[in-house]
């Protein structure tokens, strides 16, 4: 029996290794079973080169949990060790045998799992006590066992093991019996050992009878030695593919597409990504990636490693090349891992690529499902844009699809504005947009529809992208104003007229917004009026309300209210106007002409001349006749929304067009309907 100090530089290193060695003290049981397939990996590597000529047995590492010890076992029938090797692998913390190994065995094996830093110690994150009991391969080995109880002392003395291999027998403290739960054990070795590639076994297989689960007797292994990433792409089917998925994803639908990665210069990366099915303005999930090294899982929070956009896909990637236990920002500026996710973005982009020339009608068929994913890349990657823009595909308001080359010259003859712009027209609700829809095609325009989570950010994008190109929501202006062209229809109002109709209007639209009043000649056949929305301040509250900023998501919303000058129900509400206050708002007018006249006459003589050179008497007058003139519009402007008040075809007029946008709702929504009943009878 021997007794020893283990050779680390401070006394204190576990109480830091207990509490600071990893952000989880659940990953000790992944360490300690990853050490235990290294350990069996190994052996095979000794076996294969003939160094060992006797039978190897079972490799299974089994984990075995003792509620009443407190105990977790994890035993393998690994290369096992010398006492010499335990004291130069486990009492010297810093050293790691995983490079002496892989020197010795460079040309006989293929991949053997390293080992994690201070992997072994991560034991004492949960354990009072670690013993190891451990047996060389070697012909003559003794067995030795070593235990320490979390001080930097430790017993070893020899003991008896009839086969050669390693059990580490973890007794759990107080602080963390949860880990003696055979649900908690599971759970664990589901999430860190799924697919280690040797057999690991917890617990046994259980079969319903008799109205219970009862246990077979057989033993159950917890992992898949061989996943699908493990494979060579032309050995797999692509029912092997979603069943895989399933494997990851049990609750998940089939994915649309997927992507096997196995690149092995300059770096080493395995992996399958899966574009799942994405519905529009739904929660994305992320951290649906799974980081593997060698098929020892790592982490599912792989940013940095991925590039932001593809972190929305779902899948596995697995690299010894990618650091790890260490920070992110270490991640962020690691020259390997920027080549990774690179080159995983290319590979996305080129599989994209290659569905669309080989099935675009597939591609189409699901694009609705990947556009997010794409747009995401084009707006996030200047190099994935470049890539991406020959697939990027446009849907228009009929459901047909187009590639942003096809859409330009399907639209260059009658969608080009006088100022030689090519004009994309689109929707972000088919239902709601209806009517402005209708209005597009009847002039023979197409109207694309862009109601996904990032096609506010897209539109900007490609106006900045796309030489001599805008894009304008259908409803942003009239129908002849979206697509200006040399023409220009003449409004047949008169200045009085306008004013008059202005202030009948006004008197009758929602108080909560700003509407501005404009004339347009629409012609007999369209509708009387049109409510539309600056392209411009839309577009900012809409992007102002997604990324939280609220400069321009929290301003009142302002419209334009545009009448149509040309229709007979205008002209009818004017003749109406005109018959019931068309005398007294004349009076007021004749009542204003010589004070407006006097205060022209006044300004006049104020030109050219400095504040102080003005008479203070003029200075006064003139502000007499602002007050005065005020004064009389208000009268007029009072007289005119009274009559607009009382009118019920000024109030169905606008009430429709309100309607027509989806603006009419509760209280004004039931007094349309109740007016309408009356005009009908």
């Amino acid at each position: 029996m021997a007794k020893g100090k283990i050779g680390v530089t401070s006394e204190n290193i576990f109480p830091i290794i207990k509490k600071f060695l990893y952000s989880d003290h659940e990953i000790f049981l992944r360490e300690i079973v990853s050490n235990a397939v290294d350990a069996t990996q190994k052996m095979s590597a000794v076996a294969s080169s003939g160094e060992y000529k006797g039978e190897l047995g079972d490799n299974t590492v089994k984990v075995a949990v003792d509620p009443k010890k407190k105990t977790i076992t994890i035993s393998d029938h690994g290369i096992g060790m010398t006492e010499e090797e335990v004291e130069k692998y486990i009492n010297q913390i810093a050293f790691s045998s995983a490079g002496d190994f892989l020197e010795k065995y460079k040309d006989d094996i293929d991949s053997i799992i390293g080992h994690f830093g201070l992997g072994f110690y991560s034991s004492f994150m949960v354990s009072e006590k670690v013993e190891i009991l451990t047996k060389s391969y070697n012909e003559g080995a003794e067995a030795i066992k070593w235990s320490c109880d979390g001080s930097p002392e430790y017993d070893i003395k020899k003991a008896k093991k009839d086969d050669f291999g390693t059990d580490i027998v973890l007794y759990i403290d107080e602080e963390n019996k949860e880990y003696l739960e055979e649900a908690k054990i599971t759970e664990l070795l589901n999430k860190y050992c799924k697919f280690l590639p040797i057999p690991v076994a917890f617990g046994e297989e259980q079969e319903w009878k008799e109205d219970k689960m009862v246990d077979t007797g057989e033993v159950k292994i917890i992992n898949n030695t061989e996943p699908a990433w493990t494979k060579k792409p032309v050995d797999l089917k692509e029912e092997d593919y979603n069943k895989f998925y399933k494997e990851l994803y049990p609750v998940f639908e089939d994915p649309l597409f997927n992507i096997h990665l196995n690149v092995d210069y300059p770096f080493n990366l395995t992996g399958i990504l899966y574009f799942p099915k994405i519905k529009n303005n739904v929660e994305i999930q992320k951290n649906k990636i799974q980081l593997y090294c060698n098929q020892v899982f790592v982490t599912d929070s792989v940013e940095g490693i991925v590039p932001e956009f593809l972190t929305l896909l779902h899948g596995v990637i697995d690299s010894p090349d990618i650091p790890l236990n260490v920070s992110r920002s270490y991640l962020q500026s690691d020259a390997n891992v920027k080549k990774i996710a690179s080159h995983i973005s290319k590979k996305v982009a080129d599989r994209l690529a290659e569905i669309f020339k080989t099935d675009r009608k597939q591609f189409e068929e699901k694009w609705d499902s990947l556009k997010l994913i794409v747009q995401y890349g084009m707006l996030s990657d200047e190099k994935f844009y470049d890539r991406a823009k020959d697939f990027l595909l446009f849907k228009n308001v009929d459901g047909k699809y187009f590639t942003m080359e096809e859409y330009a010259a399907l639209i260059k003859e009658n969608q080009t504005d006088k100022n030689k712009s090519l004009v994309y027209l689109y929707s972000t609700d088919k239902e709601q947009q209806f009517s402005y829809i209708e209005a597009a095609k009847e002039k023979g325009y197409d109207v694309l529809e862009m109601n996904g989570q990032l096609d506010v950010h897209l539109v900007n994008q490609l106006e900045q992208k796309l030489e001599s190109s805008r894009f304008v929501r259908v409803d942003g202006d009239s129908i002849s104003k979206l697509i200006p062209k040399d023409e220009e229809a003449t409004v047949s109002f008169s200045t009085d007229e306008k004013n008059e109709l202005i202030g009948v209007f006004q008197a009758v639209t929602p108080e909560k917004s700003h509407f501005l009043i404009e004339f347009e000649e629409l012609g007999e056949k369209a509708k009387p009026m049109v409510i539309t929305q600056s392209e411009f301040m839309r577009r900012m509250k809409d992007m102002g309300s997604m990324s939280g900023m609220g400069m321009y998501g929290d301003m009142p919303d302002s419209y334009n209210l545009v009448v149509n000058s040309s229709h007979p129900l205008v002209k009818r509400v004017l003749e109406e106007e005109r018959g019931a206050v068309g005398e007294e708002v004349k009076a007021i007018r004749d009542e204003k002409t010589p004070l407006e006249e006097e205060k022209v006459k006044l300004e006049k003589e104020k030109e050219g001349k400095k504040e102080d050179e003005v008479p203070q008497a003029t200075k006064d007058r003139l502000e007499e006749l602002g007050k005065a003139i005020t004064e009389v519009k208000n009268k007029e402007t009072d007289k005119l929304k009274a009559f607009g008040k009382d009118s019920k075809l000024t109030k169905q007029l606008v009430d429709l067009a309100l309607i027509a946008n989806n603006m009419l709702k509760g209280e004004d929504l039931n007094m349309f309907v109740s007016r309408s009943i009356d005009l009908i009878k």
